[in-house]
């Protein structure tokens, strides 16, 4: 198809259509042409192939290959006697018209059967031959180049590009004709993640223009980033060839469904990177997004114009480049009047002075001004060079090197172009190419690897607004192999200093372990180290030793508390009060005793019984202080012996008088003669087999298990591990403390049981009835005990409650035998003396009888009352 096209187009001479047949290129004669391919023009809407002109990206690039020609075509020393030409092209910054535009480049190359073609008066015509374009300069978009490649390469034509950079060009069996002086995606794309891993970013979105360009450049920087590791990608965006009315809105909402990406990395051509940043503004997102842009955002104003608070911040890339002076100097002093062979410059000239050229039959609209023609760039207008110039002068200067060495290898010491470079054979100018090294016009070496591929040097800007003099793109820093980023002078939103974050989750705090999304390497939710545990790694929780507990920022254990009932405590203050009273009523009731040893109430107590008693009263008072004391072998040792001891002593001698005192009367019911054992040696020697069986109990324990100290760390373990205490105590649990207690209980249950038996003997004649009642108080006293102790087995103030609770109920009971039995008998020896007196002795016998008989009318007094019978006594106060 396209070959019947170049045969309909070809001009003849007997129609001459030179001017009409490149509208839209430029021709520059030499004795070699180059093409070129330049977006003088943006993309168009819809059915429209060009838009607005593009007055950096086009014309400041175009004019830059002009000046490059200019410059080798009067340099005597590169391809002397030898001028280029060129044929410049534009492409509009669309792939397919691009294409068509670059097929003028192979016009030359087609052979063509005009055998058939006559002119209008039947002779045969003469066909002008096109240039032959041995090289092409361009293009500017990824697509596009791919797209021409395509074409050239099918006709060896070599072609440099200044600006793409799409990684799928560095394919050598697809594009083995392909070079170029901006280093590959590939590097961008690494040059990026490492920008954004320095950003402390780790979750961020993706934007690409659908294309060559857009697509690869995000491939290749996902696949970096996957490999690096560390870096997730939210949401990777493409940007359709041919956008819909609001298709940037929907662009911005579906970011925002991510709305932790505030990183956006972004690789666009200008218009859709302007569209992006329009979008954002309308949605009131000003700020929220920080962008990466690639380097076909670079420095370039035209992205970001009437949209600066938007891209406030970004930071973008470019290849590393150098104002080059000349071609400011060239470009400022263009005019009308010397630049006529750029044909789009009178366009260009109206859009950057904002006037109205004057044009026959063209009407001037009154809202403009006419351009007088005197207008000077950089003077009246802003001017600032495009980041691509360098590498467009690198290029014509890598195709004149190439073509000057071939020449020297070709054609020694010929004049001009030899025959052996007529034509220049691509392929063999393609290795002439690859093998050049010079110094370009930035002073940096241009060179190409075997993939025809340029080395990685980038720049690194951030667009700032505040905190400077000239708001604008400033160098932060720079990538060549590897990252120099000065963050101390980067600058965001409002001038802040505050790295934005763009991350999917916040790094946890301390004691909290990281739980992963799944599939989602970056996200993972926090979850507290609870309870006793601690962090043993950044995914992992595990408990600490049962000694300690974990520190307050949960990282690491420590050890646990160790405490002891202080004698200073609340819990230890009140019974040691009640001891020291007991030890004090005890002391005065013994000494009372000694004193007044013979007198008959003492005597009548039975002297040898209650020393005993009195001694195991004194015990029981005297083991809260062994309880309260700090717990140690020696301690725990007495504990044990006194614990049980002291109530043994106490209980042993009560059983002993009031099994006594019933087998008497007992026996006084049968036979007047007297029962055994009831002298006070006999009764001594009751008492001391009873206490024995307990101290033998105490001995087999502490020889099965000698007695030591632990440390408790389960009594006070509550859910809060920082008021966890271990309790230093003595290895007695609560059975064995029982128990410790059980041979007492049984004494005294059964010291109860005699007592109730012996409620019928007169008090004349006994102590029956006060160690009745002190053994009923007692055992009301241990019943309270029971539950009080055993009820707070959960409580964290365990020790404290239990301890307290069996002191004050020991106490308690010794009390309670000080009082009932002795405190009555000191009243009366200190206070009633007079009743401390000798009593008429009876035998055995008339103590049985008169206890018979009072037993016997107490009796029948009983019965009186239940047959409902009443003595009345006469009235004696008349």
């Amino acid at each position: 198809m396209y070959l019947g096209l170049f045969m309909m187009c070809y001009p003849l001479q007997c129609s001459s259509v030179h001017q009409h047949s490149h509208p839209h290129s430029i021709k520059i004669l030499g004795d070699i042409t180059l093409g070129g391919l330049f977006p003088v023009h943006s993309r168009g809407p819809a059915g429209v192939p060009c838009g607005e002109i593009k007055k950096e990206k086009g014309i400041h690039r175009m004019e830059a290959m002009l000046y490059a020609l200019d410059q080798i075509n009067s340099d005597p020393e590169l391809l002397p006697n030898i001028t280029l030409g060129a044929r410049i092209l534009d492409t509009c910054s669309r792939d397919t018209y691009a294409l068509e535009q670059s097929l003028t480049f192979v016009q030359a190359l087609i052979q063509k059967d005009t055998s058939d073609i006559r002119c209008s008066n039947g002779e045969q015509p003469i066909i002008r031959k096109p240039e032959r374009v041995v090289g092409v300069i361009g293009a500017s978009g990824s697509s596009v180049s791919i797209m021409v490649a395509n074409v050239l390469r099918l006709f060896e034509i070599p072609q440099i590009s200044y600006a793409s950079t799409a990684p799928e060009l560095s394919d050598n069996n697809r594009y083995d004709f392909f070079s170029r002086v901006v280093p590959p995606d590939s590097y961008q794309a690494q040059a990026m993640v490492d920008i954004v891993k320095a950003l402390g970013w780790n979750y961020v979105s993706t934007l690409a223009s659908e294309g060559n360009y857009g697509e690869s450049g995000v491939d290749a920087f996902v696949q970096i980033s996957r490999e690096a590791g560390g870096l997730c990608i939210a949401q990777s965006i493409k940007i359709p060839r041919e956008p819909k009315p609001g298709e940037f809105d929907k662009i911005i909402k579906r970011l925002m469904e991510t709305p932790n990406a505030r990183g956006v990395i972004i690789f666009a051509h200008e218009d859709d990177i302007k569209q992006v940043l329009e979008a954002a503004r309308k949605s009131n997102l000003t700020g929220h997004f920080k962008f990466v842009g690639s380097d076909s955002w670079g420095a370039k104003s035209s992205p970001i114009l009437d949209q600066e608070e938007v891209a406030e911040g970004a930071v973008t890339i470019l290849p590393k480049r150098a104002s080059i002076e000349g071609f400011d100097q060239y470009f400022t002093t263009r005019s009308l009047e010397n630049n006529r062979r750029n044909i789009w410059f009178a366009e260009f000239w109206e859009d950057d002075f904002r006037c109205k050229l004057t044009r026959p039959g063209i009407k001037i609209d009154p809202e403009k001004k006419k351009c007088t023609g005197k207008e000077r760039i950089g003077r009246d207008s802003h001017y600032e060079q495009e980041g691509k110039v360098q590498f467009v002068i690198d290029a014509v200067y890598a195709m004149a090197h190439a073509l000057h060495n071939m020449h020297q290898d070709l054609c020694p010491g010929a004049t001009g172009v030899c025959d052996k470079m007529d034509p220049v054979e691509g392929r063999l100018l393609l290795s002439y190419i690859h093998s050049v090294n010079f110094n370009g016009s930035a002073g940096t070496a241009v060179l190409f690897n075997e993939n025809g591929d340029a080395p990685g040097r980038y720049d690194i800007f951030q667009y700032q607004m505040t905190n400077t003099t000239n708001p604008g793109y400033r160098v932060i820093g720079q990538w060549t192999n590897n990252l120099r980023l000065n963050v101390e002078d980067m600058q965001w939103t409002g001038g802040s200093r505050q790295m934005p974050d763009s991350v999917c989750s916040f790094p946890c705090r301390s004691g909290e372990r990281k739980k992963m999304v799944k599939g989602v390497p970056c996200c993972w939710h926090c979850e507290l180290c609870d309870g006793y545990q601690f962090q043993a790694d950044e995914f992992n929780c595990e408990m600490c030793p049962f000694d300690m507990r974990p520190t307050l920022n949960r990282t690491a254990c420590r050890p646990t508390p160790i405490i002891k009932l202080e004698w200073h405590s609340p819990w230890a203050m009140i019974p040691l009060f009640l001891a020291i009273l007991g030890i004090l009523a005890t002391l005065f009731v013994i000494i009372t005793f000694i004193r007044f040893n013979d007198t008959p109430i003492v005597r009548a107590a039975g002297r040898e019984l209650s020393y005993v008693l009195l001694t195991g009263i004194f015990l029981i008072y005297l083991i809260t202080f062994l309880m309260i004391a700090e717990p140690g072998t020696v301690v725990c040792a007495f504990r044990r012996l006194l614990l049980g001891l002291g109530m043994c002593i106490t209980y042993s001698a009560m059983l002993t008088k009031t099994n006594r005192i019933y087998r008497i009367f007992e026996q006084g019911k049968k036979s007047v003669t007297p029962p055994k054992f009831i002298s006070p040696t006999s009764q001594l020697m009751i008492t001391f087999i009873l206490i024995s069986v307990q101290v033998v109990g105490v001995f087999i324990w502490f020889g099965v298990m000698p007695p030591h100290t632990i440390v408790d760390y389960e009594e006070q373990r509550p859910p809060n591990p920082d008021l966890a205490q271990g309790i230093l105590k003595c290895d007695m649990s609560d059975l064995s403390l029982i128990c410790c207690l059980s041979y007492s209980i049984v004494l005294m249950v059964t010291c109860t049981v005699y007592a109730v038996k012996s409620r019928g003997v007169p008090e004349t004649f006994n102590e029956a009835k006060p160690i009745g009642f002190t053994m009923y108080t007692t055992c009301i006293v241990w019943l309270a005990f029971v539950p009080i102790f055993f009820g707070t087995a959960q409580s964290t103030e365990k020790m404290f409650i239990q301890t307290t609770t069996l002191t004050v109920s020991m106490s308690l009971s010794a009390s309670v035998s000080l009082g009932m039995l002795y405190i009555p008998k000191v009243y009366v020896i200190i206070l009633h003396p007079e009743q401390n007196v000798q009593k008429r002795k009876r035998s055995f016998k008339a103590v049985v009888q008169a206890a018979t008989m009072s037993s016997r009318l107490s009796q029948k007094s009983i019965n009186d009352k239940q047959n409902g019978e009443t003595k009345i006594e006469p009235d004696r106060t008349q």
